[in-house]
């Protein structure tokens, strides 16, 4: 019984470990986060049922904090929840949004999500996270090449080992450089997630809050990480001028 109790364990782990890998890093953050908020409140309330009370409270707050419950959230307890990701200054602008010529791209500035919807050809109005990986690798044919970028970047995401799943597949392999065209003033404003007329501060700061989300630990994207300093040089060229 003890073999197979052990057996068990190590299954269990290794499935667990499996799912940690593949798991969105964003949502990862906000799942340890919620836990763990859930976990102290726990914690708080044996505690002071015990009558322990200089343990419970300071706890209570710390798991209030965690989950991001006002009043205690604005009264800077929120800012613990910052440790595992989810505390950070909301950016001006709700969402990013990179468009090409096949995919709808939205980087929400939150939670750090990455969505997409495909805007052209057989599937058009159809959101990425309908497909599975394989689906998803069997439009890459019919891509341009900033949309291949783009469903990579989603990819990366999503599916965080598929290009050594992929070795051998055209987009496994060799990266397609995604030409495009001089961005607008418009699309700028759309990837920083900015309203038309945004000061030269908002620029900087929804440009610096975004490269932070778009960081490798966070399964960041250096395609997406290009227009946005190209957004923020496009719109800073504008205020010089």
């Amino acid at each position: 019984m003890t073999l197979i109790a052990g057996l068990v364990a190590v299954i269990t782990l290794y499935l667990l470990l499996q799912m940690f890998r593949a798991a969105n890093p964003a949502v990862l953050a906000r799942a340890i986060k919620v836990g763990g908020g859930v976990v102290a409140l726990a914690v708080a309330a044996f505690t002071g049922l015990k009558g322990e009370l200089a343990v419970a409270i300071p706890l209570g707050l710390f798991g209030a904090g965690l989950l991001g419950w006002a009043p205690l959230a604005n009264a800077g307890f929120g800012n613990i929840g910052g440790m595992f990701g989810g505390g950070a200054a909301r950016s001006p602008g709700q969402s990013s949004r990179v468009r090409s010529q096949f995919l709808d791209m939205r980087l929400d500035h939150e939670t750090g999500q990455l969505s997409g919807q495909i805007v052209a050809g057989p599937y058009a109005g159809r959101s990425l996270d309908e497909f599975d990986l394989a689906s998803l690798l069997a439009m890459v044919p019919a891509f341009d090449a900033e949309s291949v970028a783009l469903l990579e970047s989603y990819l990366d995401r999503r599916f965080p080992a598929w290009r050594q799943d992929a070795q051998g597949n055209a987009t496994g392999g060799q990266r397609r450089t995604a030409a495009s065209g001089k961005m607008t003033t418009e699309e700028a404003y759309q990837i920083l997630g900015l309203q038309p007329g945004a000061g030269r501060d908002d620029i900087s700061r929804a440009h610096k809050s975004l490269m932070k989300k778009l960081h490798p630990d966070q399964g960041g994207s250096t395609y997406l990480a290009a227009r946005v300093n190209e957004a923020k040089d496009t719109l800073l060229r504008t205020h010089n001028g």
